[in-house]
């Protein structure tokens, strides 16, 4: 107990001085990589670190503009236009980070073009038993079986709430679920979350049919089964909002093999069932040769080793919708030059999460300025 007192008080009071330096250095980006987060991953178990950091961001989100802004002002080769929405840059916050919309202009202050909160389910539940998020350090990597763990719709729709009651704005997506045990058949448990998201006004909607922590979830990516889901909510939008309502989109298993991923891409852009966007991928079962430390560890992998693999299912599911349906690409960015890579793929936008982790808040600027050096010297000419 003293030992962890003690380590906590070095951490205080050092990590504070570290973040007072960083501050003063703009957000260093090595001073974060090779000092900060391994200082931070010494003391702490990676939920609790987590809970650190969005408890930091949410009660003190003006102490992320340094960070995330300071000095440095989104160039307008970065501006995308999608879902009829300008988003400032298109490097977003993946969900799973923010999962009770807590931090939400910390998130903004940090320089993401977008935050995508959640997965929200309709009732409270904690997820799946600790310890339940590993660092994978040599690999640059996350596993994590989390189980969809939140406070409910009702609580997470009073923060969005909250959040766009103040400035400043910002583009936020809400990804959700279903609770791990219902009664209620699955496009229920998405109507449900829907419905009450409907008063938020979100700027996209995520269903997430994809994640590998809560049992039987990825039957729901099934022709079948997720025909009555999208059927359903879209049904909803039409009643509840007389415009269309938020873009709807999917979010997709990495693991899906070639015939399954024809399928989706069919189902997707089928009229009767056509949905705004997916998103490329998920976290993957898969576990790489090399992969060291936690490799055993169930749950899903994210990170470096997912780079490949995802940027890989952008190109094919541009291929096979052939363009008609905007991608959002995540797995394995955390430089400029994997944001391109997917982009170049067929993505209109990418997000990110595991790179926080392993570098700190200064990669989201990081990403920005070599993505637009990119751009400038390599432009790219086919439509975001």
């Amino acid at each position: 107990m003293v030992s962890k007192l003690l380590q906590t008080a070095f951490l205080t009071v050092g990590g504070g001085a570290c973040m007072s330096v960083g501050c003063l250095l703009g957000g260093d980006p090595k001073f974060y990589t090779n000092i900060v987060m391994p200082t931070i991953a010494r003391f702490y178990q990676p939920e609790e670190a987590h809970s650190l950091f969005l408890r930091l961001l949410s009660t003190r989100p003006r102490l992320a503009v340094p960070l995330g802004n300071r000095f440095y002002r989104d160039p307008h080769c970065l501006t995308t236009q999608v879902f009829n929405r300008t988003f400032s840059n298109p490097v977003g916050l993946a969900a799973g980070c923010d999962k009770d919309a807590t931090a939400i202009h910390g998130f903004l202050a940090l320089g993401f073009g977008f935050v995508e909160v959640g997965t929200v389910t309709p009732q409270p539940q904690p997820g799946n038993d600790r310890p339940r998020v590993f660092r994978v350090t040599k690999n640059r990597a996350v596993i994590n079986r989390m189980g969809f763990p939140g406070s409910g719709v009702l609580a997470v729709k009073r923060k969005i709430l909250e959040a766009k009651q103040s400035p400043p704005g910002g583009i936020i997506g809400v990804n959700f679920g279903k609770n791990k045990t219902t009664e209620n058949d699955a496009a229920t448990e998405y109507s449900s979350v829907l419905r009450h998201l409907a008063a938020t006004n979100p700027d996209y909607l995520v269903v997430n049919v994809s994640s590998p922590n809560t049992p039987g979830l990825r039957k729901l990516q099934q022709t079948d089964e997720l025909t009555k889901i999208i059927t359903k909510l879209n049904s909803d939008r039409r009643e509840l909002f007389p415009g269309g309502g938020p873009p709807l989109l999917i979010k997709l298993s990495p693991d899906l093999d070639e015939l399954q991923r024809r399928e989706m891409a069919s189902l997707v852009t089928e009229p009767s069932n056509r949905v705004n966007g997916i998103i490329v991928a998920n976290t993957t079962l898969a576990r790489p040769a090399d992969l060291s430390g936690s490799a055993s560890e169930t749950g899903g992998l994210s990170g470096a080793p997912l780079k490949d693999p995802s940027t890989g299912m952008v190109a094919d599911m541009y291929r096979l919708t052939g363009g008609s349906l905007p991608i959002i690409g995540v797995g394995g960015v955390s430089s400029g030059a994997d944001a391109y890579d997917k982009i170049r793929a067929g993505a209109s936008l990418v997000q990110l999460y595991t790179a926080l982790v392993y570098q700190g808040p200064p990669v989201v600027r990081e990403i920005k300025k070599q993505l637009a050096e990119l751009l400038k010297r390599q432009p790219l000419f086919t439509e975001l």
